[in-house]
């Protein structure tokens, strides 16, 4: 009969196995996915050796992220894509990001033909990156224009007053950190975020009426913060005309000299571990494998990936508020 020394000898032996049994799994989980990447990257990779339109999502907040305008300048530096369709679906986002992506794009335009294709809608920001395109085009029904700029922050304040709360700050200015959203803000502090909103509104403005070709009575009918569906635009020079992709096509083979029935490839971001869905498979299989922390790590990760503070003025459209 074993002695309970016997026992706990064994029982560790037997964990140690189990231990590099997990260990083994999730680096074969790792490594499958790595394969799948390559392949997938591949496979796009081949698409873009022969003549082709590229068509580029922009969707969601717009940040000016690296890998949006990275693609982007791949997309102006390919022999292969004679023509690109930017193909929005944005409320907008940060100021600076869509100037970004704006440059960059123009810097497509001069290469190549560009045309932008409203989905839902292409407002604030993201209509900023449609007016870097030859030509806007829109389904009858999108939305567009929310030309303007705004500055949010949340003042608690009364409530932090209500409930005896007080932050101290000691600063080297007064206008330094201001406004905080702990304090009511003062005039100067009003002031001061108001003159880097006209700044800002100025410049998109400036740029509709470059891009759009409007005079000043034309501009003011459409830079108020309203938004307009494209029907609307059409007369009032926001949108050239109604469609979708395949108008947007059609344009591009009798205005521009593209070759008929090319075919579109769509350009993406490189495929990450956490777009395949990888990494959450990864932290799943830690968790039943035994491995919390590994799982916890793997989602904190993705959480971190995923978050993205929009810091700065923005050039939004927000529909539950006024504008």
């Amino acid at each position: 009969m074993s002695t309970p020394t016997d026992y706990l000898i064994d029982r560790r032996r037997l964990r140690r196995k189990l231990g590099w049994w997990r260990l083994a799994a999730l680096i074969a989980l790792g490594v499958a996915g790595l394969v799948a990447a390559v392949r997938l990257e591949g496979a796009d990779s081949a698409n873009k050796l022969t003549p082709h339109l590229a068509v580029l999502e922009i969707q969601g907040v717009i940040t000016g992220d690296d890998d949006t305008v990275e693609l982007i300048k791949k997309i102006g530096a390919s022999n292969q894509a004679k023509a690109l369709l930017l193909e929005i679906e944005s409320p907008g986002g940060t100021t600076t990001g869509a100037e970004r992506l704006y440059e960059e794009l123009r810097r497509v335009a001069e290469k190549k033909p560009v045309v932008a294709v409203v989905g839902t809608v292409a407002a604030s920001g993201a209509y900023i990156a449609a007016l870097a395109a030859d030509t806007i085009v829109a389904r009858g029904n999108s939305l567009v224009g929310s030309i303007g700029v705004l500055f949010q922050y949340p003042n608690v304040s009364k409530l932090l007053n209500h409930w005896g709360v007080e932050v101290e700050t000691i600063k080297s200015s007064p206008l330094k950190a201001a406004p905080n959203g702990f304090e009511p803000t003062s005039p100067a502090a009003r002031e001061a975020v108001a003159s880097l909103v006209a700044d800002s509104y100025a410049w998109f403005k400036e740029l509709v009426k470059q891009r759009r070709n409007l005079d000043d009575a034309e501009l003011a009918k459409v830079s108020d913060g309203r938004v307009f569906t494209a029907r609307q635009g059409v007369p009032l020079k926001l949108v050239d005309f109604i469609g979708g992709q395949r108008e947007a096509v059609d344009w591009l083979v009798a205005n521009k000299g593209v070759a008929k029935d090319l075919p579109v490839r769509e350009w993406k971001k490189k495929s990450s571990l956490e777009r395949l869905g990888l990494m959450g498979g990864a932290a799943g299989l830690a968790r039943v494998a035994g491995l919390e922390s590994v799982a916890e790590l793997i989602e904190k990760t993705i959480l971190l990936e995923r978050s993205g503070e929009l810091d700065g003025l923005l050039a939004i459209w927000q529909h539950s508020a006024a504008n």
